[in-house]
C-alpha cells in the first residue's frame, strides 16, 4: 500500500484545513487508517483513527470536537478536516495505514501501522 498526503499549507489562527491521504495498491486489506503530526523537536503524536469498514473513529483529546477524520471508500482516500486551528496545531502530519492489527490495538502507537505517507507541513500563524 502507497500512501499519499496532501493538503498542508499556512494559515491564520482559528482557520481551517482539509488534509486528504491517497492510497493505493491494495486498500481492500486495510484495517484502518490514521494520522499523526509531529512538531519541530517533538515525537510524533497520535491524531485520529478510522476503521475502514464501517467508518468508527477516535481522536486524541486536543483535537477532539476540532477535528474530523473521514474517508471516501470510492477514492481510497482519507480526510482529516482540521478547524479552529491554533499554533499548537502546527507540525508535519502523516497518515498511516494498517492491516494486521484489530482496530483498538496500540491504534495511538505509531509502530503499530505498517504503512506510512510523506507528511504534509501545516503552519498554523497567531
Amino acid at each position: 500500500v502507497q500512501l499519499q498526503a496532501s493538503g498542508g499549507g499556512l494559515v491564520q489562527a482559528g482557520g481551517s484545513l482539509r488534509l486528504s491521504c491517497l492510497a493505493s495498491g491494495g486498500t481492500f486489506n486495510v484495517y484502518r487508517m490514521a494520522w499523526f503530526r509531529q512538531a519541530p523537536g517533538k515525537e510524533r503524536e497520535f491524531v485520529a483513527v478510522i476503521r475502514w469498514i464501517d467508518t468508527t473513529t477516535t481522536y486524541a483529546d486536543s483535537v477532539k470536537g476540532r477535528f474530523t477524520i473521514s474517508r471516501d471508500s470510492g477514492k481510497n482516500t482519507m480526510y482529516l478536516q482540521m478547524s479552529k486551528l491554533g499554533p499548537e496545531d502546527t507540525a508535519i502530519y502523516y497518515c498511516a495505514a494498517d492491516r494486521r492489527f484489530s482496530y483498538n490495538y496500540g491504534h495511538a502507537q505509531a509502530q503499530t501501522y505498517e504503512w506510512w505517507g510523506q507528511g504534509t507541513q501545516v503552519t498554523v500563524s497567531s
